[in-house]
C-alpha cells in the first residue's frame, strides 16, 4: 500500500491564499489592459513658459503626457493676441511655427482645454487637464546718436514699450557708429575721446557698453549652433564701458559684429605706413589678429558667423573666419562672385543675399543671390542713381530697399557752382526712395520719398512692423569751433540737426506692401538702429 501525505491531497492555507492573490491580480491586470490608464492627459512642458522671446524664436513646443488626438488639440488651442502659424507633430510633441515674428512689446497667453487623448486599446477617451501659460516678447527699443544739445554725440536707448530713455555713453566720448549685440544687452561702438588729444575722425577706439537689457530667450540665436556656444546676457547695469581696441598704432575704420556676437572684424591702417592696411579679427578674450588676406574694400560677416563677404578687385570673395584660416599664409576664398561689387545684406538664415552690380552705363543693378545658385536682377536704377541699402524681412518675403533717382533741383541761395551744376540755378541731386520688392513676384512698391542727404540710414524692426530712418541737416561749411568733431557727414560738413522718423509697415490681404504716412518722433538724433 502506498502512503500519501495529507499535504499532497489538500492545499495548505498559505497555498490557497497565494492562489487567490494570483487570481485577483490576473483579473486586475486584465481589466487594466482592457480599459487602459484613466489618468487625465496633461501638458508636461511648454517651451516658452514665462519666457521673453525675440524674432529668432519662430516656434514653440507643447509636450503631452500621453498621445493626443491631433484635431482636438489643434481645434482647442487658443493664443491671445492671435499669432497665426502652422502645426506639426512628432509623437507626443506638437510644434507651432509662427507665420511672422511675434510683435515686440506684447504679453501673450496660451490656453488649451477639452482636448482628448487617443483611444488606443481603451473603451473611451480622457479629456486633458486644462492648461494655461504666458510668455512675452522683448521690449520695442532702439539705439541712436543724440543731437538734443545736451547729449550731442552720445549713445542713447529709447524703450518704446517702457516709455523710457537711457543715456549710455559719457560726455567725453563722441560716438561715430555702433552695432547692437544679438541679445541687445550690449552695443559695440566706435568713438573719439575728447579727454585725450584729438587725432581726427579717423582715429576712434572701439568700446562696448551695457544697455541694462537682460532678455530670457528660449531659443538659440542665429550662428550659435555653428560655434557650439550659448550666449547669456550680461548682468551689468546700463552704461558700463569696456575698451575693445585702441588706436595707438592703427587707425580704426569700418567694423562689423558677427550675428552670434563672438567675432569683431575691423578695417585698420597703420599710422606710419599706409601700405599696412587690411582687416583684423577680434575673438572673445583674444588679442586682435590681422587676417591673412589682401587689402580689401567693404565687407560684411555672413549670418552663420563663419565667413565674411569682402570686396576684392571687381568682385566679392567669401572668406572663412574659422580658427584654422588664421594659420594659413593667405586665406583661400570659399567662393568668388566676380560681377558683384557690393554686398548689402543677407537673409537671416544665410540662404540669400542682396548684392549690387555696377553696370557700364552708369546704372546699378540690385540682385538676389541665393545659396542654390540663383542670381536674379530685382531692380536697375536710372542713370546716375544708386542702391544705398537693402534689408530682408524675417521671412524672406520682402526686400526693403533704399535707392536714389537722379533729378534736377533748385540750387540753394548760397550754393557754389560745382560738378553738380548743370544749368544756372539748378543742381544735380540723387533723390532717395524707399522701395519694397516682393521677392516671389518681383513686384515693386514705392513706399516713401525720403529727404535728400549724404548719409541716409534705415533700420527694419525685428518684428517687421516698422522702419526707422533719420533726416539730417548739415551746415554749409565745416565747423572748427563749437561743433563736436565726431558729428560730421561723409562730405566733411558738420551735422547741424537730425530728426528721427518711424514708418509703419502694412500689407494688404495678398501680402503686398501698402504705403503709409511716416510719423515724426519727438527725438533729435541720427543713425537709429533697432535692438534685436
Amino acid at each position: 500500500m502506498t502512503y500519501r501525505s495529507p499535504s499532497n491531497q489538500f492545499p495548505q492555507p498559505l497555498d490557497r491564499a497565494a492562489l487567490l492573490l494570483m487570481v485577483v491580480l490576473s483579473a486586475l491586470i486584465g481589466l487594466l489592459l482592457l480599459t487602459g490608464d484613466h489618468a487625465a492627459p496633461r501638458v508636461r512642458e511648454f517651451s516658452w513658459q514665462d519666457k521673453q522671446i525675440g524674432a529668432e524664436d519662430i516656434a514653440f513646443i507643447l509636450t503631452f503626457s500621453q498621445p493626443m488626438e491631433h484635431a482636438s488639440v489643434e481645434d482647442n488651442l487658443r493664443i491671445e493676441p492671435s499669432l497665426p502659424g502652422k502645426v506639426s507633430w512628432a509623437g507626443r510633441r506638437m510644434a507651432y511655427t509662427l507665420d511672422q515674428p511675434a510683435p515686440y512689446g506684447t504679453d501673450f497667453s496660451v490656453a488649451l482645454e477639452n482636448a482628448v487623448d487617443t483611444v488606443g486599446s481603451r473603451v473611451g477617451q480622457s479629456v486633458m487637464e486644462p492648461f494655461s501659460a504666458t510668455f512675452r516678447t522683448r521690449d520695442r527699443a532702439f539705439a541712436y546718436l543724440s543731437l538734443d544739445g545736451d547729449h550731442d554725440g552720445q549713445l542713447k536707448v529709447q524703450n518704446l514699450s517702457q516709455q523710457s530713455e537711457t543715456v549710455l555713453t559719457p560726455e567725453n566720448l563722441t560716438v561715430l557708429d555702433f552695432k547692437p549685440y544679438p541679445l541687445g544687452d550690449r552695443i559695440l561702438f566706435s568713438a573719439l575721446d575728447a579727454s585725450t588729444p584729438t587725432q581726427g575722425v579717423g582715429s576712434p577706439k572701439l568700446y562696448t557698453v551695457s544697455t541694462g537689457i537682460q532678455p530670457d530667450s528660449p531659443a538659440a540665436l542665429p550662428g550659435r549652433g555653428q560655434s557650439g556656444t550659448v550666449l547669456k546676457p550680461t548682468s551689468d547695469p546700463p552704461g558700463v564701458i569696456t575698451e575693445v581696441l585702441d588706436n595707438q598704432t592703427y587707425q580704426n575704420l569700418k567694423f562689423d559684429l558677427s550675428p552670434d556676437g563672438q567675432v569683431i572684424v575691423v578695417q585698420r591702417v597703420n599710422r606710419d605706413d599706409p601700405t599696412d592696411f587690411g582687416l583684423w579679427i577680434i575673438r572673445d578674450n583674444e588679442p586682435p589678429e590681422k587676417m591673412p588676406i589682401e587689402p580689401s574694400g567693404d565687407f560684411v560677416i555672413t549670418p552663420d558667423s563663419q565667413a565674411i563677404a569682402v570686396l576684392q578687385g571687381e568682385g566679392t570673395a567669401i572668406l572663412p573666419l574659422s580658427e584654422d584660416a588664421k594659420d594659413q599664409a593667405e586665406t583661400e576664398p570659399l567662393d568668388f562672385l566676380p560681377q558683384f561689387g557690393r554686398v548689402l545684406s543677407f537673409a537671416n538664415d544665410g540662404t540669400a543675399a542682396a548684392m549690387v552690380k555696377f553696370n557700364t552705363d552708369y546704372t546699378e543693378s540690385l540682385f538676389l543671390v541665393t545659396s542654390f545658385g540663383e542670381e536674379r536682377e530685382l531692380l536697375r536704377t536710372v542713370e546716375g542713381g544708386s542702391v544705398l541699402n537693402a534689408q530682408f524681412d524675417a521671412r524672406k518675403k520682402i526686400l526693403y530697399t533704399l535707392v536714389t533717382k537722379a533729378t534736377l533741383a533748385p540750387a540753394p541761395e548760397d550754393a557754389v557752382e560745382d560738378e553738380r551744376t548743370l544749368f544756372p540755378g539748378e543742381v544735380f541731386v540723387e533723390q532717395p526712395y524707399l522701395v519694397a520688392i516682393v521677392l516671389d513676384t518681383g513686384d515693386q512698391v514705392d513706399l516713401l520719398q525720403l529727404p535728400v542727404q549724404p548719409d541716409l540710414r534705415m533700420s527694419l524692426s525685428p518684428d517687421n512692423l516698422g522702419i526707422l530712418f533719420d533726416q539730417v541737416k548739415a551746415e554749409a561749411e565745416p565747423s572748427d569751433s563749437d561743433a563736436n568733431p565726431g558729428l560730421v557727414g561723409p562730405d566733411g560738413k558738420a551735422i547741424a540737426s537730425g530728426q528721427l522718423w518711424f514708418l509703419p509697415l502694412a500689407q494688404d490681404d495678398d501680402g503686398i506692401p501698402v504705403p503709409t504716412p511716416p510719423e515724426a518722433l519727438p527725438l533729435s538724433g541720427l543713425r537709429p538702429n533697432w535692438l534685436p
